[in-house]
């Protein structure tokens, strides 16, 4: 059975136009993979720390080593963890903040990049064999030929993180110009459907 890893970040709930992408996404995932399992993370909702002085002493603790403490301090790097070993196929949906990611997937990031659970001790990516997609919604357009290109930061600093780890499968799904949705000039329906096709080609891998 194929498993999903669907990874959300917005805070905008039903207005979030990254989590209107993921939508579509997943039901175009679900009929293209009938049986296969989703596992959905929401980090809106979820109570995410940043590393911490203490979480950083249990990460460099042999396991045998930690104390009850140390093992409370990465019970949820864990979680997340187990979520990523558990999926085929991860999905990040996620705006551009200052043409970066939130800080909340950032988060996400430092936790679930792990010296000896992701990443090798000789700095080789352990979850290969996997596939992600990126499902990315952002005010600025910057495709090839864009004045901007050069700020998609949030795209090639997602594949660079991804590769660490050692997924290089990596498909990117822009939803740039997404703030003419906020202005009124297009609907949410009708700037989602632009991108329907590249989300069904995502999907369906």
């Amino acid at each position: 059975m194929t498993n999903l890893l669907v990874v959300e970040t917005s805070p905008r709930g039903d207005s979030s136009i990254s989590r209107n992408m993921t939508r579509r996404f997943v039901e175009r995932w679900q009929s293209a993979h009938p049986g296969g399992g989703i596992v959905k993370r929401d980090l809106a909702e979820t109570d995410l720390a940043f590393v911490t002085a203490p979480w950083l002493h249990a990460y460099f603790t042999p396991l045998e080593q930690q104390s009850p403490a140390m093992k409370e301090a990465l019970r949820l790097s864990d979680e997340l963890i187990a979520e990523l070993l558990g999926a085929d196929h991860i999905a990040i949906a996620t705006p551009v903040y200052n043409y970066n990611v939130p800080a909340a997937l950032k988060a996400w990031i430092d936790h679930i990049v792990r010296k000896g659970v992701t990443l090798g001790f000789d700095g080789k990516g352990l979850l290969s064999g996997k596939r992600a997609t990126v499902l990315l919604a952002s005010g600025g357009i910057y495709t090839e030929g864009s004045p901007i290109r050069d700020r998609d930061i949030a795209s090639q600093y997602l594949k660079l993180i991804l590769s660490v780890i050692g997924i290089t499968d990596v498909t990117i799904v822009a939803g740039g110009g997404a703030k003419a949705v906020d202005l009124g000039e297009a609907t949410m329906e009708s700037f989602v459907g632009k991108l329907e096709f590249d989300l069904n080609q995502a999907a369906a891998a």
